[in-house]
This record gives structure tokens, C-alpha cells and sequence, in this order.
């Protein structure tokens, strides 16, 4: 299991602008959903914003704190 809180310093580490929620998908807190807005995709395919979160995310999933991750992101309107 994972602090939400880490999930959201990990990633704003790797995208300082970024707005990041967090949601429990099973109530374990090993699956989670996370939206990510930043400044930091514009001009990015979906699949290279990904890469860019999972990057962000990699010792949490490497570890298998998080064990299922779905994504969502984009950029600011």
C-alpha cells in the first residue's frame, strides 16, 4: 500500500505544475486511479504522457506498492 501523498510528490517531482488526484479503485490502496493535469504534455501523445507518469511512479511500481494503475491525463485548459 501506497500514501496517496507519495503518489502526488512523486509525480509533481517529475511535473511541478501538475494537479494530481488520487482515488482507491478496490479500497486497498495497492489500485488506484490517478487523473494528472500538466503543462508538461502539451505536444505529447497519450502513450508518452503515460510513460511519463509511470516514470514518475517507477520505485512505487517496482515495489508493487501499486500494484494496478489506471491513468488519466491531459493538459490545461
Amino acid at each position: 500500500m501506497v500514501q496517496f501523498d507519495d503518489v502526488c510528490s512523486a509525480i509533481k517531482r517529475a511535473m511541478p505544475d501538475a494537479e494530481v488526484i488520487v482515488e482507491d479503485i478496490n479500497g486497498g490502496g495497492d489500485h488506484l486511479h490517478v487523473k494528472v493535469v500538466s503543462s508538461a504534455f502539451v505536444g505529447m501523445s497519450l502513450i508518452r504522457q503515460h510513460q511519463m507518469v509511470y516514470g514518475a511512479l517507477k520505485d512505487e511500481l517496482a515495489s508493487e506498492a501499486i500494484h494496478a494503475l489506471a491513468l488519466n491525463t491531459s493538459t490545461p485548459n
